[in-house]
């Protein structure tokens, strides 16, 4: 239901519909548009904003029973919050896809993973060995692997989804793994290199990375350099650096933008790329 590809004669039907009293249709209508999900809510704000007040009141009831306190409206006020956090930041950008995402159920699902990595824990232990213990439980026991054979999936990009087809990409494996190792009192940095996605341990005295989307390798700074040497890069020293909360965020946006438009889905692609905007422009006055 993209609203600018729907025809005047559809549109003038869902407008008749709203107001039928009928429980049937009023059920069915929801349900449609609980499945729809942003462009119909645009399409209920429309018409909400429209001057024959019956309409609009209706179109208000629709928007309240698909328990829109707006996720789209949700995420561009965190966005111009500025007080970023990596795992809420996560879960409102995947409720403007999924408005039913069960937030507590997908915590709970990252409390389960750490939960039984704490059953393995060896005590004391080193940032490498904890790290050992989240792969054997990520990548072995729960099966979580890189979706290389159809890598501009959306999907790959949504941590709810991440978690649900246990498949993602390098960044969004390296959000699944930070939020686990958070759990296990484990201080890890998400580092975005130019093309790719790692996770950085910088507490011990030896600097390490670990690479999710394959399978928790463990590279040194030099082997990093390496990796982006093959793939014709020129590395430095600052690639190798914490990413700040707000661009892996961004980023995030910026791999859905491009994901969507592969996809042929314009209005998600718009959506999203309409959120790097507002990162930008949220980071621009931010540091004025």
């Amino acid at each position: 239901m993209e609203t600018e590809n729907v025809s005047p004669e559809r549109r003038e039907s869902f407008l008749a519909l709203l107001d039928d009293p009928n429980p049937n249709v009023r059920t069915a209508l929801l349900t449609h548009f609980s499945e729809v999900g942003e462009p119909a809510r645009a399409f209920l704000r429309e018409a909400a904003a429209q001057p024959n007040r019956i309409i609009a009141r209706h179109a208000v009831w629709y928007l309240d029973q698909m328990h829109v306190a707006d996720p789209v409206a949700e995420f561009r006020a965190f966005i111009r919050s500025f007080h970023y956090e990596l795992e809420s930041g996560a879960l409102l950008l995947a409720r403007t896809v999924n408005p039913r995402l069960d937030v507590g159920a997908c915590r709970s699902a990252f409390d389960t993973i750490a939960a039984r990595c704490h059953e393995l824990l060896p005590e004391p232990a080193t940032a490498r060995e904890k790290c050992r213990v989240i792969n054997r439980v990520l990548f072995h026991e729960w099966g979580f692997r890189g979706n290389q054979e159809n890598y501009t999936d959306p999907l790959n990009s949504l941590i709810d989804r991440v978690v649900e087809r246990r498949k993602g990409i390098p960044l969004s494996l390296s959000l699944l793994y930070l939020f686990i190792a958070e759990r296990v009192g484990l201080e890890l940095e998400p580092v975005g290199i130019p093309g790719h996605f790692l996770i950085g341990s910088f507490t011990d005295d030896a600097v390490f990375f670990v690479d999710p989307f394959d399978r928790g390798v463990f590279r040194d700074p030099a082997e990093v350099f390496e990796l982006l040497q093959a793939n014709h890069l020129d590395p430095q020293p600052a690639d190798l650096a914490p990413t700040p909360v707000r661009e892996v965020l961004c980023r995030c946006c910026r791999n859905l933008t491009n994901h969507y438009h592969a996809a042929g889905d314009a209005v998600c692609a718009r959506l999203f790329a309409s959120f790097v905007e507002e990162f930008e422009s949220a980071f621009e006055q931010h540091s004025t």
